[in-house]
């Protein structure tokens, strides 16, 4: 059995919304969480939960929310073997796809550099300041991260990835009581029509699930009155009504569903009952935002465009394009 201690780890939030009027959403989330973590356990989380027992205390951290990397630093220097664990711990939870993260001087070029999406989506959004924020297929909560640091005063961030849950709580293991969780769980594990936030995150998500529409009523579903949803997703040219539909691989994802044209995509989140929604920024993914590194070991973008022509995924489509929509809840 694995020797994640869920309970502790989760309870204080499950508390909160206890405390706060979603009694419903803390008794569903002890159950999704007893399953998953004692009834089905992962066969390597006791491997994560040993890489993340061996960080090194390091009273006296400091938090930089701001900055590309979320950066933690003490005003002590570490020591050689200081250093040398708190690397060999980081590597034990490899590949780090979200990020990029600055544990100590040790940084971790992840991937994706996520901080690029959130400069682009940050000019747009409301003020953060105050807001209960839902982050929905956080990966590694790097996101979830830079909400907190624009003023949110709670993040909940969900994915159900495992490794992913490690990754951010080796952030969090030195963040002590900041109000930022990530639960291991889908979306449609939440309960229909929380209406607990005041901003929705859904970015990188839509294209992986077979109705994008009900994918947008679940997320409508979460936002209180007057709330606001921020979604980020693949796209494809074309006038309003078309929508990619991969044949079987698309930049070789099988999980691949659909990608409208951005008027397309306005036309759904009409039809789903979102206000005001506009496209504040469309962007080209290129192979200098998502690549191989020495923090994730495989495949990435270059491997799935076409050699001969890199403008069009390995399959023949066109390459990877992403719109960001913000739209409101009447």
């Amino acid at each position: 059995m694995a020797n994640f201690d869920w309970k502790t780890q989760f309870e204080p939030l499950l508390a909160e919304l206890e405390q706060t009027g979603h009694a419903h959403w803390a008794d569903r989330l002890r159950g999704q969480l007893t399953h998953r973590f004692e009834d089905a356990p992962h066969g390597d989380v006791d491997r994560w939960q040993a890489a993340l027992n061996s960080l090194p205390e390091l009273p006296g951290t400091e938090t930089d929310l701001q900055s590309s990397a979320i950066t933690l630093s003490t005003p002590d220097k570490l020591t050689g073997p200081q250093q040398g664990q708190l690397e060999s711990a980081l590597r034990g939870l490899m590949p780090w796809r979200k990020g990029p993260f600055d544990f100590f001087g040790t940084y971790i070029d992840t991937e994706w550099r996520s901080d690029w999406k959130w400069d682009r989506v940050l000019p747009y959004l409301s003020d953060l300041t105050g807001r209960r924020i839902l982050d929905v297929g956080c990966g590694s909560g790097y996101h979830c991260w830079r909400m907190l640091g624009e003023g949110a005063s709670r993040v909940i961030g969900i994915d159900p990835g495992l490794l992913f849950l490690f990754q951010f709580l080796s952030v969090k293991r030195y963040q002590g009581d900041a109000p930022v969780d990530l639960l291991p769980v889908r979306m449609e594990d939440l309960p229909d029509n929380l209406q607990a936030f005041d901003t929705t995150f859904s970015m990188g998500v839509l294209y992986h699930r077979r109705s994008p529409l009900d994918h947008l009523l679940e997320l409508k579903g979460t936002l209180r009155r007057g709330g606001e949803l921020v979604l980020e997703t693949l796209v494809a040219d074309g006038p309003e009504g078309y929508s990619l539909m991969p044949e079987d691989r698309y930049g070789q994802m099988r999980n691949v569903w659909f990608l409208p044209s951005c008027d397309t995509l306005l036309r759904w989140l009409d039809r789903t009952g979102f206000r005001n929604a506009r496209v504040v920024d469309v962007t080209v993914t290129t192979t200098e935002e998502q690549r191989s590194t020495d923090w994730m070991r495989f495949n990435s973008l270059k491997d799935f465009l076409d050699p001969a022509d890199p403008s069009r995924t390995i399959e023949g489509y066109p390459g990877p394009k992403r719109a960001t929509v913000i739209a409101e809840k009447p």
